[in-house]
């Protein structure tokens, strides 16, 4: 089991927290304006890192807040423990450059300025027509 570290409560046992998914998603500036290919795209597809990979968790029989870690995936090792709304650390616990995309406002998680991007992945349209990511049962 993972010893998590709770920025509000300190190291309690992982069974108290839920995974919230990927940390750092811009929410579309306007989104009655996205198609529903890019509304779709914003709400299901997410990077699936090896490695150092920045995550939401929820402290739910706890404190009941939101906080952001930044773990490696394949050795389940907590690099960091940040709240939300700072900027995501390097893997040596320093803030990065990049500022993130989420809010410090007290309701929000989240802003940004648009869709993900999906040029130069494989989940873009091919000259066949087909749009399913590479590896998916056609």
């Amino acid at each position: 089991m993972l010893l998590i570290s709770c920025p509000n409560c300190g190291s309690r046992d992982e069974t108290e927290f839920h995974y919230g998914g990927q940390a750092h998603v811009a929410y579309p500036e306007n989104p009655n304006d996205l198609t529903d290919r890019e509304w779709a795209e914003y709400l299901f597809y997410r990077d699936n890192t090896k490695g150092t990979f920045a995550e939401r968790w929820l402290h739910s029989t706890g404190c009941r807040q939101w906080f952001n870690m930044l773990r490696d995936t394949v050795t389940y090792d907590i690099q960091a423990v940040y709240p939300m709304g700072a900027p995501r650390p390097d893997s040596a616990g320093k803030p990065t450059a990049e500022t993130g995309t989420a809010s410090l406002a007290a309701d929000s998680t989240t802003t940004g300025t648009a869709a993900p991007s999906i040029s130069g992945t494989s989940i873009a349209p091919t000259s066949t027509g087909t749009i399913a990511p590479e590896g998916a049962t056609k």
